[in-house]
């Protein structure tokens, strides 16, 4: 370990910020890098611990100690390698990553846990200044071709293993670049497109194609691929969202986020915005959804000066620390900050949306809502609302953004045509431990198999998925790591 009373005599301390006033003021990222000083502070508070529960709160496996050590000795091409073996992107996830190694961390049962999010972060962008990152292209190809379909963080993982198999892989991607809620879901202010573009170019080096702007199921037929391709994942995401039926759900005003989102993507980019503009500038704002999508709508909100902006979300507020039903190391549902709403929000926890109100020209002007009481059960779980009696009242708004989350992935086209079997949850079903659906030769990873998640989870199923189609591309071989194989070489 780097230094075996670190955690007792360095504090946890983040990288410094653009103060929100300023951030507001464009769409780049606000968060800033450590001293080289404070880096090796932060590597070296990891306590080494005899069970690294880290490395099980990771969805990836990461080997956290093993990297925090080399950081702390300096040794920024072991600490490369290290990362490197287990995740496939980590300038994505230690930017973007809620951290669930960190509720995980050992230190953190009594202590603020080790900043391993930020630390993976300096590792990469390290790596890159070093030109320690390269493309490597395989020197031998198996002549077997494969097609992944969506390009976000799970179709990205798929393409990078595979390739690395020696297989001959072609991404397919309905939008126009590729990279899918990399690129165009999450704001700038948190990940920056060269960020997704720089690796995308490494890929395009290593030899895997990227066929944008292209539909599988609309522009081309599903049995295309089956027909060229010796095998297919699928890993388009979940991508319908939820909907909020109510009255005067018809009334111009109300968008759901990803559009609001993805259209402000494409503009940070320079890029044409053919649908009709959704801007939240001079008008006021609910975000309905507690999340992280919420959360991104209401930064682009902020930075698009809106009037004011509200964020509501039905259940209670969440405590601020753990509670008894939800002890260390599992990932506590505590009250969650994010610096969107350090830029100014206004949060609500209980509250209903009831109709959608709108003038006579059919534009939303209010929301009725009303507060709710939670029933739960003794773990504190929630089983029902009602209403609060005498809470009804009306909140101007001009323009809402639907941020509860997604059902399921598209049916329409791709799905449809391939006749592929779906589970009780409405996402492709895939043999457990196989990523294998009811479809010769086509495999399911991500949200498309098991509903919507995190990036990281993305990336760990895109790995392992890639795994089970190389063993059935090769007849049960396999040379690609699993993260229960847990080491700087599995």
């Amino acid at each position: 370990m780097g230094k075996v009373t670190g955690f007792k005599e360095f504090d946890r301390e983040q990288p410094p910020k653009i103060a929100p006033q300023e951030r507001v003021k464009t769409y780049q990222e606000y968060v800033g890098m450590y001293s080289e000083e404070q880096l090796t502070k932060q590597a070296g508070r990891c306590m080494d611990c005899g069970v690294p529960f880290c490395h099980s709160g990771c969805p990836l496996g990461n080997v956290i100690p093993e990297f925090n050590d080399a950081v702390y000795r300096h040794d920024w091409e072991e600490a490369y390698k290290i990362l490197a073996s287990t995740n496939n992107f980590p300038e994505f996830t230690g930017r973007i990553c809620p951290a669930p190694c960190e509720s995980a961390c050992v230190l953190g049962i009594n202590k603020p846990p080790v900043s391993i999010e930020e630390i993976e972060k300096h590792i990469i962008e390290i790596a890159f200044s070093k030109g320690y990152v390269q493309a490597k292209a395989p020197i031998l190809r198996s002549g077997k071709t494969v097609a992944v379909v969506g390009s976000g963080p799970a179709g990205l993982a798929v393409a990078a293993q595979l390739n690395k198999a020696g297989h001959q892989v072609t991404v397919f991607e309905r939008d126009d670049q590729p990279g899918g809620l990399l690129r165009y879901g999450i704001p700038d202010f948190k990940l920056e497109k060269w960020v997704v573009e720089r690796r995308i170019q490494l890929m395009r080096e290593e030899g895997i194609v990227f066929q944008c702007n292209t539909e599988v199921g609309k522009d081309i037929p599903a049995d295309t691929l089956t027909r060229d391709f010796d095998a297919v994942v699928l890993a388009g995401g979940s991508t319908i969202p939820r909907n909020l039926p109510i009255p005067g759900r018809e009334l111009k005003g109300i968008h759901f986020a990803m559009d609001f989102l993805k259209q402000q993507n494409k503009r940070v980019s320079n890029l044409e915005v053919a649908q009709e503009p959704i801007v939240a500038t001079d008008k006021d704002v609910v975000v309905i959804g507690g999340g992280d999508t919420g959360s991104d709508c209401v930064g682009t909100s902020n930075r698009q000066k809106a009037r004011s902006v509200r964020q509501f979300e039905v259940m209670s507020q969440p405590p601020r620390e753990r509670t008894s039903t939800m002890p260390w190391p599992t990932y506590p549902m505590i009250l969650k900050t994010t610096s969107s709403h350090e830029e100014g929000c206004e949060r609500h926890w209980g509250i209903n949306t009831k109709e959608f109100i709108g003038d006579a020209d059919g534009n939303l002007q209010a929301l009725r809502v009303t507060d709710v009481s939670w029933e739960t059960d003794f773990l504190g779980r929630p089983l029902k609302f009602t209403e609060v009696t005498g809470s009804e009242r009306e909140i101007p708004c001009q323009r809402v953004f639907l941020a509860m989350g997604f059902l399921h992935p598209q049916y329409q086209g791709l799905l449809e045509q391939l006749g592929v079997e779906l589970d009780e949850r409405g996402n492709v079903k895939a043999r457990e431990g196989a990523f294998q659906t009811s479809v010769q030769k086509v495999f399911a990873a991500g949200d498309m198999r098991r509903g919507q998640s995190l990036v990281v989870w993305a990336i760990s199923e895109g790995r392992e998925a890639a795994r089970k189609v190389d063993q059935f591309l090769t007849g049960g071989k396999t040379a690609l790591p699993s993260k229960d194989a847990v080491g700087m070489f599995a």
